[in-house]
């Protein structure tokens, strides 16, 4: 393809996008299709010769788009709505065209110190101290594992040669995202070493439940190490008491991670930014801007005031990646997993200067009133009720019949291609979960879900 052909395939492809987001509503949410639908539908081999750009994108067209689950779709509200807004996807045409790795800071300087200056100003935005050091990971999953090997390395440093020693614990919420198991899996500590601590009514952490199950831990000859609190968790966005963790976490001198990867977008909003009081108190946090902050799809946001301990437990440098740059070069291959770093940041600095803070809380503002309405006309039909508060954007909800009526009728709007809703079990009952974030969104489209649901 050389530039004139690049240049004609890619106004084609501008076309469509702009087409797609102008005639979204058009689209079903959710596929109208078996699983192995386009398995069967695409060759078994790679083509041996070129095929003609025209052919693929009606290939596109008329197989992809049809097979896929609309995310990006307004009436999109199950698991975490997220958006992709206009300015952060063509950001990701930029960032695909430099296809830069900015591993160390010659690698790419643009890429290292974009990422700094986008990450400074998002931590002003969620208000953390100036001692905070940022860094983007792919996801909230990554970002926390990261945070446990840090809270490992802190209590454990020689797990780095001679593995975990087994007798490390985490604490979190019965609420928590999977991620938290899942990391303590990864690197050592093992699922039977996380603690998940029961909640109250609203389905927050008990700190006094925090504090007996470490005493006992420590009378049990462990060490605890690291506490995960949630600043809206997964399956009802419930906020755990961040100060009363953080004071448990001080007296036992634990770790403390704040999960705030969906609710930490609240504190651009001055009626919601107490959700993130304590938060300043965290060893590390994590706030995905790809969930509600109009960013595509993946960008997570890792803060911590210890970057020297994450530096200790990741540093590890081969002949072929040393440099003798000066202390302003910053080499982020220092502090995680990952080697290869893709240019991230790009698309987060086009997203805040796109929209600016006031438009990017307005939207905040209006989705988490449209969710309290919502709720409001579940509460008003006798056949409903609401099953958890409503935090954020998000209403929990169900049928009074029970589950299996519960799931029809989630399954009903499904299959309609309406809307789409994601289901999840909250202490024995099944219910739906309405989940508000797209940017077009609209009040609208959230009254003909309801509607729909009614008749």
């Amino acid at each position: 393809m050389d530039p004139e052909q690049f240049r004609e395939a890619g106004h084609e492809l501008v076309d469509w996008m702009a087409g797609y987001f102008a005639h979204i509503r058009d689209y079903r949410v959710f596929p109208d299709m078996k699983p192995g639908g386009l398995i069967d539908a695409l060759p078994n081999a790679a083509p041996e010769t070129p095929e003609p750009f025209k052919r693929i994108f009606e290939d596109f067209q008329r197989l992809v788009v049809p097979a896929n689950t609309h995310w990006n779709h307004p009436n999109f509200y199950a698991f975490f709505s997220v958006s992709g807004a206009p300015p952060g996807i063509l950001a990701e045409m930029l960032i695909a065209t430099l296809t830069v790795n900015h591993m160390l800071w010659r690698s790419s300087p643009a890429g290292t110190e974009m990422e700094q200056v986008t990450m400074n100003w998002l931590r002003q935005w969620l208000g953390l101290p100036d001692e905070f050091f940022g860094i983007i990971y792919d996801t909230a999953s990554i970002s926390t594992l990261h945070a446990l090997v840090a809270a490992r390395e802190k209590y454990d440093p020689e797990a780095r040669t001679r593995g975990a020693n087994g007798n490390l614990v985490v604490y979190c919420s019965e609420q928590a995202h999977s991620s938290i198991e899942k990391a303590a899996i990864a690197i050592g500590i093992g699922q039977e070493n996380v603690r998940k601590i029961g909640t109250d009514e609203a389905f927050r952490m008990r700190p006094d439940l925090l504090e007996a199950a470490i005493g006992a831990d420590i009378n049990a000859g462990k060490h605890p190490c690291c506490v995960v609190a949630t600043v809206g968790t997964t399956a009802v966005t419930a906020v755990d008491p961040v100060p009363a963790v953080a004071d448990v976490a001080a007296r036992y001198r634990l770790w403390l991670h704040v999960d705030a990867a969906y609710g930490g977008a609240a504190a651009l909003v001055p009626s919601l930014r107490h959700y993130m009081d304590g938060v300043d108190r965290a060893d590390s946090v994590v706030m995905n801007p790809h969930k509600w902050m109009l960013t595509p799809i993946d960008l997570s946001a890792f803060y911590t005031r210890h970057p020297e301990i994450l530096k200790r437990a990741f540093s590890l440098i081969p002949s072929y990646l040393q440099t003798s740059d000066d202390s302003r070069a910053l080499n982020f291959m220092d502090y995680g997993v990952q080697l290869g770093r893709r240019f991230r940041s790009l698309k987060l600095w086009f997203v805040m200067r796109a929209y600016g803070r006031e438009a990017i809380l307005g939207m905040i503002e209006n989705h988490c009133a449209w969710a309290r309405e919502f709720a409001s006309w579940v509460e008003a039909d006798p056949r409903f009720e609401v099953v958890a508060p409503v935090t954020f954007s998000l209403v929990c909800f169900r049928h009074k019949d029970g589950d299996e009526a519960t799931r029809a009728l989630m399954d009903r709007i499904n299959e309609s291609g309406i809307a789409f809703l994601a289901g999840a079990t909250i202490r024995g009952q099944f219910v739906m979960r309405l989940a508000i974030g797209n940017f077009q969104t609209t009040q609208d489209d959230i009254r003909r879900v309801w509607e729909f649901l009614r008749q």
